[in-house]
């Protein structure tokens, strides 16, 4: 596969637990496709994970699950810069209410740039729930990126007829 051309920043709060998986979902399924697509995550408010919970464990978890590399994600969880923002060709902040008044104070050039989505954290739902709700997301995603350069669906689980 050639150097990835294209890239999604995938934002949520701590960036410990749903972006890191949307990053690792997303990256293993660009790469196995052969998409020149690479996703990163950040987080608006880093601050609020203690430095010991670097990755989830519902996020490890999951991901293990699905036969999916942890290295697929960062080691650690990073503050969303203007930088990201301006690299990122997709912006996708995973819950709305909870996202677009943070992007709203701390990058008002950017709030109505960022897709939003409704995948809520794990005090409002729980990760038996919203991961695979995450994962979905993630494919159609997947999907969509690819037919921006191919003319057929690519071979996905889960994407295909019912």
């Amino acid at each position: 596969m050639s150097k990835p051309t294209h890239h999604v920043v995938f934002i949520c709060t701590g960036n410990h637990y749903r972006s890191r998986f949307a990053e690792a979902i997303f990256n293993h399924h660009a790469h196995r496709l052969g998409l020149p697509w690479v996703a990163t995550s950040r987080g608006l408010a880093t601050y609020l994970v203690p430095d010991h919970l670097t990755l989830s464990p519902y996020t490890q978890h999951a991901l293990r699950e699905r036969g999916i590399n942890l290295r697929l994600t960062a080691e650690e969880g990073r503050q969303l810069s203007e930088e990201d923002l301006e690299q990122a060709e997709l912006r996708i902040a995973l819950k709305e209410g909870e996202h677009r008044p943070m992007m709203r104070r701390m990058f008002p050039q950017w709030e109505d740039r960022v897709e939003y989505w409704q995948i809520g954290d794990e005090h409002i739902i729980s990760p038996a729930l919203a991961l695979p709700q995450l994962e979905r997301r993630v494919l159609k995603l997947i999907e969509d990126c690819w037919l921006k350069t191919r003319p057929k669906p690519p071979p996905l689980p889960g994407t295909g007829p019912a």
